[in-house]
């Protein structure tokens, strides 16, 4: 494993208690990061800051309440001082069906996390990394969002949704030393995967050249590295991970 250095970084990770996130913030950890654990689920984000140990911290957060966002970054501020770099891994990819079909319940629940909850993160951190004069954001997409998946109309369309985000946020900070970027994976085998059909899950992984699904560490790798300071130029940018699926 290659070291990124983050050392005396302050970074939160949403959806960081398992899967894409967990596996973020271990990353961060080994190197040297101070990492805040933000999942609606508090106590999964306790036993994996237990389990990960040193600089990890927990907190339970609804991402889809503005106001408990916000009131959450500004008590990281408080504990560990300005926040550096925000990941965005906190999503839901809801049930198959046809868009026609599509349960409204669902639908309204995978905006509201997928992307209010993006937006809320970046409207909370956003105010900190000004005042510093640093910040580094990584928002977590998919391949879906570039290309579309049959019976995953609300997930493909709330992906794509954080793409035009990232890039809407990234020009407005673009004068200022704060990056703002997004990757694009192909489906990764975690919890997830529990939301969808196993005809879903066949799909996907037939789409992909590389015959496997990503794996969570093959993720955190990426985020490592737009997270630091060695993304001084690149920003709005959208990076792929989909094993050779997405061809723009």
């Amino acid at each position: 494993m290659n070291q990124i250095d983050l050392n005396g970084h302050v970074a939160i990770v949403t959806g960081g208690a398992q899967g894409i996130g967990r596996a973020v913030v271990e990353r961060f950890v080994a190197s040297g990061a101070t990492v805040e654990i933000w999942d609606l689920d508090g106590d999964l984000a306790a036993q994996a800051a237990a389990d990960i140990g040193g600089t990890v911290h927990a907190r339970a957060v609804d991402v889809t309440n503005a106001e408990e966002t916000m009131a959450a970054a500004k008590a990281v501020e408080t504990a560990h001082g300005p926040i550096d770099i925000l990941v965005t891994s906190a999503g839901v990819a809801g049930p198959n069906a046809r868009m026609w079909e599509y349960p409204l319940d669902a639908w309204s629940q995978i905006m509201r996390i997928n992307v209010d909850g993006t937006f809320h993160c970046c409207r909370a951190v956003v105010p900190s990394m000004l005042a510093q004069g640093y910040g580094r954001i990584v928002t977590v997409a998919s391949v879906a969002g570039k290309e579309g998946n049959p019976n995953a109309s609300a997930y493909s369309a709330s992906k794509a949704a954080v793409i035009a985000l990232t890039k809407s946020l990234g020009k407005e900070l673009a004068a200022h030393d704060i990056a703002v970027n997004t990757i694009t994976p192909a489906a990764a085998r975690t919890r997830i995967f529990d939301q969808m059909s196993q005809e879903h899950i066949d799909y996907m992984l037939s789409k992909i050249p590389r015959a496997r699904f990503v794996e969570p560490r093959e993720i955190a790798a990426m985020v490592a590295w737009l997270a630091s300071p060695e993304i001084t130029f690149t920003t709005g940018a959208v990076f792929d991970l989909s094993g050779g699926r997405a061809t723009y």
